[in-house]
């Protein structure tokens, strides 16, 4: 049985422990999905287990014959490469061959007749055989096309920086190792890309470790989810909502365990308040223990230690952003014709299509960084945007951070009327004091951009326009952003390709489709993705000629039979008793503390009840309308 074993690692960065002394196993086709806020030090764990990096103490102990494969956020090229040279670049036996292979083909397009070259192809076949690198380069080809990679012959350095990520992404699928680990794999990917990259991690034969924003994907790759909190690692069994499940059951666990801390403490500090009249060898503990105390309180996380973004905005007017008859182009390449659009006070719009539609061309006519061609554009008179771009333009990173929000404001004003410093701001944003001198260069990029969104937000704006705003933040704070905008008075209008995030943020859709043409939905991401399969499968289902209509037979009232008429007289009974198995489960899960396996035991009943249950309902309606037939 192939497995990796990560034991005792620990790693600091300057004067910050990222983590210390964490252990895990990753086994045989498991999916785990790592998560955790920016900056606690998810991609410099996966760049260590990569063995890109090394710990400061610990070890990774695997076998010889071991492979890993990694994707970072930012792959380094050599810019000169073909996309296929690019691909096939690496130390697998079967890459080196396929690069050999495809190099030969090219020599001999320019020279057919070349009889060396034409050995050289055959013997290269011969080995392509043997090792069975046949379907490696089929795949290769197929994986770059289903990730919108078509003209493998491009050089790499005329790509940008989405293509590169996505030709990187089919260099690391493509070597097919025993560990396959990704740092945000769905960064730059459109809808059917993601979708494709689902199917494709739920049929691979190896292991997986991951990091992403997308909860959707991760809640349907992995099996199994790590979260890093507080130097520590927690492991749990699952996917993304059972580890939201057991990670709400712990931290109410761990916030009943401070509250009792908090109490001895305050009893501990009464009695060494009032002094002691001799040092005894009792008292003596005391004091120990008191300062144990302290130090765990001072460690430790209250429930309110969480991101806070509690702004105050700018009132806004009844006209937001009208266009009319609006056009533009780039060369031969329509992005708006003609086009009509009318945004009022409250709108909560999501822009979708497939990358190069100018999805962020028309969030950059809406800030007025871009004009039209033709048309007018009218922007209301009280309307103050914040844009939250996809690069942190304006960040100079050898400013210190509080010097880089100071520049916005010294002072700001919250929702509920008070005022706080920057300082305290950035606190709230999870940056704490002793951080607020670090210049921007030594920070994370999830840490960049949660800055940079502090920033955007202390303008008090009333018109928010996103730019991709899920890549490159965790999900807690991706959470908390999203409760921020559901409350926001003002409008949001943002591009993502995050479905998650779109169904709790987007109440309408711009559907994009190219050459100028843009559809209007009302609704959320999932809501229009499963239209657009009903439409999709309508369409497949339609035969060529239709056929003559039959006039409709005049449907037969349904008698239930005996059995039918047995499970109607007991399914009341049996839905009532499963409905009490499951209120018994809860009180044993609120109950089990800290036994983490007798919670995913309880976890795992509760889920097979619940599922028991929606059969037995959808049983009791099929039945209930029979019986009416009686």
């Amino acid at each position: 049985m192939k497995m990796l074993t990560v034991e005792n690692v620990s790693k600091t960065y300057g004067e910050k422990q990222l983590f210390s002394n964490i252990s895990f196993t990753i086994g045989e086709k498991e999916r785990v999905g790592l998560i955790g806020v920016n900056g606690t030090g998810k991609s410099s764990l996966l760049k260590i287990v990569a063995g890109l990096d090394v710990p400061d103490e610990g070890k990774i102990i695997s076998g010889k014959d071991y492979s890993i494969a990694y994707l970072s956020q930012q792959p380094d090229f050599e810019m000169d490469r073909t996309i296929l040279e690019q691909v096939f670049h690496g130390d697998a036996p079967i890459l080196k061959l396929m690069r050999e292979y495809e190099n030969i083909l090219m020599e001999l397009n320019a020279a057919p007749d070349d009889v060396k070259l034409q050995d050289e192809l055959f013997r290269l076949q011969k080995q392509m055989d043997a090792l069975d690198a046949w379907d490696a380069s089929t795949n290769a080809k197929s994986v770059l096309t289903k990730l919108g990679i078509e003209d493998f012959t491009q050089r790499v350095g005329s790509l940008s920086g989405g293509q590169k990520k996505r030709v990187a992404l089919a260099q690391v699928l493509i070597a097919e190792p025993d560990l396959l680990i990704l740092d945000e794999p769905t960064n730059h990917l459109d809808f059917d890309s993601v979708k494709w990259l689902e199917d494709y991690l739920s049929r691979y034969k190896g292991s997986i470790l991951l990091v992403t924003h997308d909860r959707y994907f991760l809640d349907r790759v992995t099996n199994r989810m790590f979260e890093l909190d507080g130097g520590n690692l927690y492991s749990y069994k699952g996917n993304y909502a059972a580890f939201l499940e057991a990670k709400a059951i712990r931290e109410e666990n761990e916030a009943a365990t401070f509250e009792k801390r908090k109490n001895l403490f305050r009893r501990e500090l009464e009695w060494i308040r009032r002094g002691a009249k001799a040092r005894t060898t009792k008292q003596k503990a005391r004091i120990q223990r008191f300062e144990e105390l302290d130090e765990k309180l001072s460690s430790g996380k209250s429930s309110g230690e969480k991101l806070d973004i509690s702004l105050n905005g700018s009132r806004l007017g009844k006209q937001v952003f009208e266009l009319k008859d609006a056009s533009k182009r780039y060369g031969e390449k329509a992005i708006l014709n003609r086009f009509d659009l009318l945004v009022k006070p409250g709108d909560r719009i999501g822009i979708i299509g497939r990358n190069g539609t100018g999805k962020s061309t028309l969030l950059n006519i809406l800030a007025k960084r871009i004009p039209l061609d033709e048309g007018e554009f009218n922007l209301g008179a009280t309307v103050k945007i914040a844009y939250y771009t996809q690069e942190s333009e304006d960040m100079d990173e050898n400013k210190r951070m509080i010097e880089y929000i100071k520049e916005t404001a010294q002072i700001v004003e919250t929702s509920d009327g008070k005022t706080i410093s920057a300082a305290q701001m950035l606190e709230r944003f999870l940056f704490p004091p002793y951080t607020h001198g670090t210049p921007i260069r030594k920070l994370s990029g999830g840490e960049k951009r949660r800055l940079y969104l502090l920033k955007i937000l202390m303008t008090a704006p009333n018109v928010l326009l996103l730019d991709e705003p899920t890549n490159d933040l965790d999900t807690q704070t991706l959470t908390v952003l999203e409760d921020y905008l559901e409350e926001f008075p003002g409008v949001v209008i943002t591009v993502s390709h995050d479905r998650y995030f779109l169904d709790k943020v987007a109440e309408q859709l711009l559907v994009l489709r190219g050459e100028g043409k843009i559809d209007f939905f009302f609704g959320n991401y999932s809501e229009y993705l499963e239209k657009e399969t009903v439409t999709q499968d309508t369409l497949k289902a339609a035969p060529a000629a239709a056929p003559a209509v039959k006039a409709p037979e005049k449907e037969k009232k349904k008698k239930m039979t005996y059995m039918e008429k047995k499970d109607w007289a007991e399914i009341d009974e049996a839905i009532a008793k499963t409905e009490v198995e499951l209120e018994e489960v809860a009180a044993e899960m609120a109950s089990a503390g800290s036994n983490f396996s007798r919670l995913q035991d309880l976890m795992k009943k509760e889920a097979e009840l619940n599922e028991k249950l929606e059969h037995l309902i959808e049983r009791w309606s099929y039945l209930a309308e029979l019986a009416e037939n009686e």
